[in-house]
């Protein structure tokens, strides 16, 4: 048997990476873990955190302002842009802090302060030129922002989305490219924080969003609030230190400068240094390994991958559940399993919220499942409309043959909280019936999610068609 210098290498120290790391310990003592940037997850250092400290200055903001439905009359917010990036700054060093912490608690005679590309299947080599070989290898190296080759012509004014969580102040204007998560997220807060913010996405796509029906609400819903549009060409150049972008459809009919151009346009898989082209693993069109998602195993390989780096699912919950799968299949390979995979589900923390769980509207119809689909709209909605937050429209997905929940999407109020309901459910493996016999208390915005099903119900023929009329605001609903 060849002798190894480790039994698992791990390259990449964040969510992926510490995921596989805990769970290989459990195994092997005989591990290196590579990591050449700082420490600290996507999630932590430029992601999720970092996001929501500017959403949560921006509600705050919003709030403020539309007091006035409670005959609550207050004056316009101020905002402290300095103030506002001082505490989205100061909170997200102390969320990276944490991780940092965290792997300096790993055994410190297995990690190395290095980058490492594959030599060949089972050798990789760090940047001093060291080589380790190993018995099995993790790729966990995670994703940076993805940037067309047009918005170079911004210069020195082009700013990923990593740096606004490096501002030290609000900028008075920026253009904000992407209508994906990202977009929708960065472009709402600045906007509601007093930037001039104009959002320019493609196809018509509104954050994950499949639905005909709920993208479309959801575009109008935001493109109330600020200019978004939603489909159109661009060109972008310089006139001093303003970025100026054209806009129209073919012709170039509008123009507007910025101070700023924001591409928030995707993220790209850390993958094509990594020496993968000195290995025998099999790649698909985009240079990224083909993997099996129960297992993370590359082909039939000893090499596994978790996280970012696969280009599936670029969350943190999946980039962990991935990491602590191919950290107990390479410690016991060759007696790597296929594990199930929890419940999918995602959200969009924009105002209203978007929320997706189980299978979207478009891959159902991909896969030619026969559904149906169960609506209901939060404008009328009673716990909603008391808060003053009725907007928003929930669909629901069923299967005709045997009434089982598939999946959702919604934009609308608390859709963080009724995304993970559905999704337990949807996990459960539940009936549309057997989940209208679980509890609903009143008033509540949950009682939005039972007026969908029961009409998901009655569509797929398991149950009476709803009465008409308010049946989720009173007593009996």
């Amino acid at each position: 048997m060849h002798e190894y210098d480790v039994d698992v290498a791990i390259l990449g120290a964040g969510t992926g990476g510490m995921g596989a790391y805990r769970e290989a310990s459990k195994y092997t003592d005989r591990i290196a873990m590579f990591e050449g940037g700082p420490f600290g997850t996507t999630c932590a250092r430029v992601g999720c955190m970092p996001s929501k400290l500017l959403i949560a200055a921006a509600d705050a903001a919003h709030h403020a302002r539309h007091t006035s439905q409670f005959g609550v009359h207050t004056s316009a917010p101020e905002i402290d842009g300095k103030a506002v990036m001082a505490r989205v700054r100061s909170e997200r060093d102390r969320f990276v802090g944490f991780v940092v912490e965290a792997v300096e608690g790993f055994n410190p005679d297995h990690v190395i302060r290095s980058y490492a590309r594959f030599v060949d299947d089972h050798t990789l080599e760090t940047d001093d030129g060291k080589r380790i070989t190993a018995r099995t290898i993790v790729i966990a190296t995670g994703s940076r922002p993805n940037i067309p080759p047009p918005f170079e012509a911004a210069g020195d004014r082009l700013i990923v989305n990593d740096d606004v969580f490096d501002w030290e102040d609000l900028p008075g204007s920026a253009a904000v490219f992407g209508a994906g998560v990202i977009g929708l997220e960065l472009g709402q807060a600045m906007s509601r924080l007093g930037v001039d913010v104009q959002l320019f996405g493609r196809d018509h796509l509104v954050g994950p969003l499949t639905d005909p029906d709920v993208r479309t609400y959801a575009a109008k819903t935001f493109a109330d609030e600020f200019p978004a549009h939603w489909h159109t060409d661009t060109e972008i150049s310089r006139e001093g230190d303003k970025v100026v972008v054209r806009w129209g459809e073919g012709k170039m009919t509008e123009e507007a400068h910025f101070d700023y151009l924001v591409a928030a346009t995707g993220r790209r898989a850390n993958v094509d240094k990594i020496g993968l082209e000195n290995t025998s693993l099999p790649l698909n069109e985009r240079g990224i390994p083909i993997f099996d998602p129960l297992s993370g195993r590359i082909g039939e390989s000893h090499v596994f991958i978790a996280g970012d780096a696969n280009a599936e699912v670029p969350l943190l919950h999946e980039a962990a559940d991935e990491g602590r799968l191919a950290g107990e299949n390479a410690a016991r390979f060759p007696d790597a399993y296929r594990r199930a995979r929890r419940t999918g589900l995602g959200v969009v923390f924009s105002d209203p919220q978007i929320g997706m769980a189980g299978e979207s509207f478009k891959a159902l119809s991909d896969r030619g499942v026969a559904f149906e689909t169960g609506a209901v709209s939060y404008e009328g909605q009673g716990r909603a409309r008391v808060m003053g937050i009725n907007k928003g429209v929930l669909h629901v997905y069923g299967e005709k043959d045997t009434g089982r929940l598939l999946g959702m999407e919604m934009i609308g109020p608390a859709a963080e909280h009724l995304t993970h309901l559905l999704a337990w459910a949807i996990e459960s493996n539940l009936t549309v019936s057997e989940v209208l016999q679980r509890p609903f208390y009143h008033p509540v915005l949950e009682e939005g999610v039972r007026t969908a099903l029961r009409n998901l119900n009655h569509a797929l023929g398991f149950g009476p068609n709803p009465p008409l009329g308010c049946i989720d605001c009173g007593p009996g609903a």
